[in-house]
């Protein structure tokens, strides 16, 4: 259901390093100050009234600490700025929510199924309008990536339109992910959960929207404005979580970016490229001011 509340003014987010990073930036760019912390549910709560924060994010986190999160905010009437407690106890319920999906429609991976795992975040606005953005994939070397060269156009739009439809009969708001199975050339759903997932730069920097700004302004009970028509993917994009040695130094350049937050937390670093060829030439560019000549080849020997 859309939210009836004004933008928070000042929220406490869940969350240290990188994570929190973002999400403060993106709330910077709509006038909310914040702060950010990290610890046991409960005690956030008690540090957010402390503070005089009027609501609590959850940042980064499962469904079912943020289902304790919501609880402990109702009890000590706190706004919880994420999905209602119902929905987060069926989202850490994963047969609960399969169950919930197949009435949605959609049809069902394999409980045990091992095929490729491809995730598709969605912002919805509780009233009705979901859109999807593209699909992804973490690699066998812990990056993800997007698009996906194997899956068509056609196969990709199907991806979102499933997702979207569970989505909407669920009456979610804000960023969620969905995650599907492709098993023998089928896709089948497989689980949900609440977004941020730390992956958000991929889809900015395929589209030019910024979820989790976007993510904000649907807790301030605006509306979505972007329509799926006008969302389309453009080139390549590939995402890295690196624990960058000490010094270490990247002077950008096209399609490339770093998210910091200072010695001691992990990075991430965001490639793009118009083509495949310009994404793997500007990510071993990168790779190798960061981590070294050596690194940077071990790293994409697979590609």
């Amino acid at each position: 259901m859309i939210s009836s509340h004004p933008l928070p003014r000042r929220p406490l987010i869940v969350g240290d390093g990188v994570a929190a990073l973002r999400l403060r930036q993106a709330a910077r760019e709509l006038g909310i100050t914040t702060l950010s912390a990290e610890g046991e549910p409960e005690g956030l709560v008690a540090r957010a009234r402390e503070l005089g924060c009027d609501a609590l994010h959850p940042g980064e986190t499962p469904p079912s600490y943020q289902w304790r999160m919501a609880t402990a905010c109702r009890e000590a009437g706190l706004r919880f700025l994420g999905q209602g407690k119902t929905l987060l106890a069926a989202m850490a319920d994963e047969g609960v929510m399969r169950r919930l999906m197949q009435e949605a429609g959609l049809p069902l991976a394999p409980v045990e199924a091992t095929g490729p795992q491809v995730r598709v975040s969605l912002l919805a606005d509780g009233a009705g309008r979901v859109v999807h953005l593209a699909p992804r994939q973490t690699l066998p070397d812990g990056s993800s990536l997007a698009p996906l060269a194997w899956l068509t156009p056609e196969r990709s739009a199907y991806l979102g339109r499933l997702a979207g439809q569970g989505v909407a009969a669920l009456g979610a708001t804000g960023l969620v992910e969905a995650r599907f199975r492709v098993v023998d050339n089928a896709v089948g759903f497989d689980s949900l959960v609440p977004g941020p997932n730390g992956e958000e730069a991929l889809d900015e920097s395929l589209f030019g929207l910024d979820p989790l700004l976007t993510q904000w302004r649907l807790w301030g009970g605006e509306r979505l404005g972007e329509r799926q028509s006008g969302l389309r993917a453009r080139g390549h994009a590939r995402l890295w979580r690196l624990t960058l040695p000490e010094g270490a130094r990247l002077d950008g350049g096209p399609g490339v970016r770093l998210d910091s937050a200072g010695p001691g937390h992990a990075s991430r670093l965001v490639v793009w490229g118009r083509r495949p060829g310009d994404l793997h030439g500007r990510t071993r560019r990168a790779l190798s001011a960061l981590l070294g000549e050596d690194e940077a080849r071990k790293r994409l020997a697979d590609d």
